[in-house]
């Protein structure tokens, strides 16, 4: 299910092709999507023209008499404040629109007061990806060390950045490969380990202009993520091991690579 922000912006056009994709996909598919995308997009439609007929359909005689039934008084309120069978009908699907409005309004609002950064979103791609990834994914042979060397140079090469067996080898953890994916038109490193308590792990590089960085945690797709930049490179490593032994991996890595 999209997120109501997602839906907002599928609405407004403001969803790269994908995303607007996606949606329409899972639109078509899924009642429970549609029916949500139906009371979200309500706020665009002519209510005006859609309450006339009801408007104009009311049942005039029964209200006279229901309104009869009301003291003077009452009724002396009621016109001072010049409310009427059309106007109380009127204020209600005003309401009603104005409820969706203020909807859409506060989650256009949180949308851009939350919208992830850049990190956040690249974090959420890589998490995507490899949560797709089961032990079977990784189970070919990873290679001698001549191989392994030459894969981290390649990507090292088209990162900026060395990268040596040796700085990237985790405990007890198997490397399997190196390799460079893309990322927003950007070259994206994928150093991929299987490790035999929690399964597949991987960590992932790509440049960044955003300055060094302290480590910080979060959980996607279910597994868990250490986080952190370098002056030059955004870094993550990412598994299902738990959060305490990922922070411990990442922190060993992490002074390997500064070094």
């Amino acid at each position: 299910m999209p997120t109501d922000e997602q839906f907002t912006a599928f609405i407004d056009g403001e969803l790269e092709d994908a995303d607007r994709e996606w949606i329409e996909r899972l639109i078509a598919d899924d009642a429970r999507v549609a029916e949500r995308f139906e009371f979200l997009s309500r706020s665009a439609l002519p209510f005006a023209d859609a309450f006339e007929p009801v408007l104009a359909q009311a049942p005039a005689a029964r209200l006279e008499a229901m309104l009869a039934t009301i003291s003077s008084a009452e009724k002396l309120n009621a016109s001072t404040a010049g409310i009427g069978r059309r106007g109380f009908l009127a204020a209600i699907a005003a309401s009603f629109v104005a409820a969706i409005a203020i909807d859409r309004g506060v989650i256009a609002v949180n949308r851009q007061l939350s919208k992830p950064d850049e990190d956040s979103e690249w974090r959420a791609a890589v998490a995507e990806y490899l949560s797709l990834y089961t032990a079977d994914t990784l189970n070919a042979p990873a290679g001698d060390h001549a191989q392994q060397v030459a894969q981290l140079d390649d990507v090292g090469n088209k990162l900026g950045l060395s990268l040596a067996p040796e700085a990237v080898a985790m405990p007890g953890i198997d490397f399997k490969r190196a390799q460079i994916l893309n990322y927003d038109s950007k070259p994206l490193a994928q150093i991929a380990y299987l490790d035999p308590e929690s399964g597949p792990m991987a960590l992932c590089i790509v440049r960044s202009a955003k300055g060094a960085a302290a480590p910080g945690s979060e959980s996607r797709r279910g597994m868990n993520v250490v986080y952190w930049s370098s002056a030059t490179h955004a870094f993550m490593l990412i598994g299902h091991a738990p959060i305490d032994r990922i922070q411990q991996l990442a922190a060993d890595i992490r002074s390997r690579l500064v070094a």
